[in-house]
């Protein structure tokens, strides 16, 4: 019997010396482009008129990074878009789930905003064109894929530049006599957005701005870098060629960044991106200085290379890791639509049969009078998808609406290393707080780009606290 003993202590030991010596997971990464430009003669969404496209400055990209903790697998995805709908997202995401196993829930998808890219999504006057939407679809998915075969093991770090001199609140309190009536006949707004530079009337920023980028690197264990992924509260910049499909500084970021960090040359080749913040409120326009006036598309070469040239500074002192657990969650909340009453659909046909070039609109008036019309048709209310996914200490909360700077200084706020990203997953318009839906302005406007219920930022922040604590705030 003793000896019986001995013998299975001896064959146990060697499970005990070396346990610590298990497999430990490999941290993988990989990412991928695709091109989603619109053809020539495309509609370009983006104002209150329609516009096409007659050339092509610089690419419509998709851009993926996919990562892989052993146990998880997500994709953050970003595509060069003003606007993208539910249903291009959703037909993607089956068709990456059928082709990868990779759950829809593990999925974030986003568009720029862009203001100069071929029409996704029907807004304003822009209506999208089905083959071309189903072709984005496709590419989305291909991208993802291709993403996804690149992985290999790789390193990953986080950190937080700021760029404060380009971003500004885009909504101010004006004085006596610099609020005209509203398109819709209201009276009642006491912030004006965008009243020009130089305007005499404007008294002050009616909120804050976020000068914040912070981003997530990952490279291989040699130091040659694979992605970039950063997020920034502007809206967009603008100030490109007349009819020119161009993915605005968000494209021009991540060319630029390639360089500063020297990630040139090889395959798979290196991928920039970097996403709309909580930019609802914020534009690049300083109403209150003396900007200089600059040759198309020098504003967006010099917004994106100063952000290029603060996210390469941080970059420099990075601390590294070789692993970073991961976690994702979704959740559908459900919000009433603000809907016109019946007289104001029948006002808003009179409105629109004063339009001399129809079914063109022509006036302010009779954009929002044809808005009216078609709300009408919309449903009592929408279903609203949120994300939130972790990559170690860092958060992304993603929305599909145009969210508001103090959301996003917010979350920062009570849950630090979180950061919102805009205009994901589908498009919902705009997302004022309540406080700012009291003081009116053109993102409360009632449209296709502002629709949602007046406490539907308080009812999406408090879902997204709760995913938040799902998917461990303090767990790195």
């Amino acid at each position: 019997m003793k000896s019986l003993r001995r013998l299975c202590l001896i064959l146990l030991l060697p499970l005990t010396l070396h346990a610590d010596d298990a497999p430990k997971p490999v941290f993988l990464a990989g990412a991928a482009t695709g091109d989603v430009t619109a053809p020539l003669g495309s509609s370009m969404n983006g104002g209150f008129q329609d516009r096409e496209a007659t050339h092509v400055h610089d690419p419509q990209l998709v851009r993926c990074l996919a990562l892989d903790d052993g146990s998880s697998r997500i994709a953050l995805v970003l595509v060069d878009s003003c606007v993208i709908g539910r249903d291009i997202f959703d037909e993607a995401k089956a068709m990456i789930e059928k082709t990868t196993g990779l759950p829809a829930s593990h999925l974030l998808m986003s568009a720029t905003h862009s203001h100069s890219c071929g029409t996704m999504q029907a807004v304003g006057q822009s209506d999208s064109d089905p083959l071309y939407q189903r072709f984005v679809a496709r590419r989305i998915a291909d991208t993802v894929r291709c993403a996804t075969q690149n992985l290999e093991p790789a390193q990953v770090a986080w950190g937080v530049g700021s760029v404060p001199q380009h971003v500004f609140n885009r909504r101010y309190e004006m004085k006596e006599g610099g609020i005209p009536q509203t398109p819709l006949g209201g009276t009642t707004d006491r912030v004006r957005t965008n009243p020009g530079v130089g305007n005499p009337l404007v008294e002050r920023p009616a909120g804050p701005t976020d000068p914040e980028v912070p981003f997530l690197a990952v490279r291989r264990a040699d130091g040659s870098p694979i992605a970039l992924y950063a997020n920034y509260a502007l809206h967009y910049v603008g100030g490109n060629g007349p009819g020119h499909i161009s993915a605005d500084y968000f494209g021009s970021f991540a060319r630029q960044i390639a360089d500063r960090i020297g990630a040139g040359g090889g395959l798979p080749a290196f991928v920039g991106m970097i996403s709309n913040g909580a930019s609802g409120d914020i534009n690049n326009v300083d109403v209150l200085g003396n900007p200089e006036r600059l040759p198309p598309y020098g504003q967006i070469e010099r917004v994106a290379g100063d952000v290029a040239d603060e996210v390469a500074r941080i970059y420099a002192g990075l601390d590294w890791q070789d692993f970073a657990p991961l976690a994702a969650a979704h959740h559908e909340v459900v919000l009433r639509i603000r809907k016109p009453t019946a007289e104001e659909v029948e006002n808003a046909r009179k409105t629109m049969a004063e339009s001399a070039t129809a079914p063109r609109m022509e006036t302010l008036e009779q954009v929002y009078a044809r808005e009216t019309v078609l709300l009408a048709e919309f449903p009592n209310e929408v279903s609203a998808p949120v994300q939130v996914v972790k990559i170690g200490a860092v958060r992304l909360a993603a929305m599909p609406v145009e969210v508001f700077v103090e959301i996003g200084l917010e979350f920062k706020e009570k849950h630090p290393g979180t950061t919102v990203v805009s205009l994901a997953n589908a498009y919902h318009g705009y997302l004022p707080t309540p406080r700012h839906h009291a003081l009116g302005g053109y993102e409360t406007w009632r449209a296709r780009s502002s629709y949602l219920e007046v406490d539907a930022s308080t009812k999406l922040v408090e879902v997204l606290d709760k995913m938040l604590a799902q998917v461990g705030i303090g767990e790195n």
